[in-house]
């Protein structure tokens, strides 16, 4: 007998945008997890994969990259990375400014 479990939304500390299929959301997961979607993205032929991260999790987007390209493909190549500041607006209603960063990876 299954049981049908409630809808739940999962925060992941972007804003809601347009959907875009090819970018992966760097947060607070294990390192490989991101490896392995955008192993996934680039298997299911997506010509470019887009790594984005904020905060404490650029770290490990750069980590990411990194072990995507040591260890899986070889041959990817980064056509752009963008830095630059977001604006977020907080609780007590202040603004807090966070960096991000842009990967973009493709063959």
């Amino acid at each position: 007998m299954s049981k049908i479990l409630p809808e739940t939304e999962i925060d992941d500390g972007f804003e809601d945008e347009e959907p875009a299929p090819n970018i992966v959301r760097i947060g607070k997961k294990p390192t490989m997890n991101y490896v392995v979607a955008c192993v996934t993205l680039f298997n299911t032929g997506v010509p470019e994969v887009m790594v984005r991260a904020r905060g404490q999790s650029i770290n490990k987007a750069v980590e990411t990259v990194e072990m995507l390209r040591r260890a899986f493909f070889k041959n990817v190549q980064i056509h752009t990375v963008d830095i630059g500041p977001e604006e977020v607006a907080r609780e007590d209603g202040s603004i807090a400014s966070l960096s991000t960063i842009e990967i973009t990876l493709g063959n």
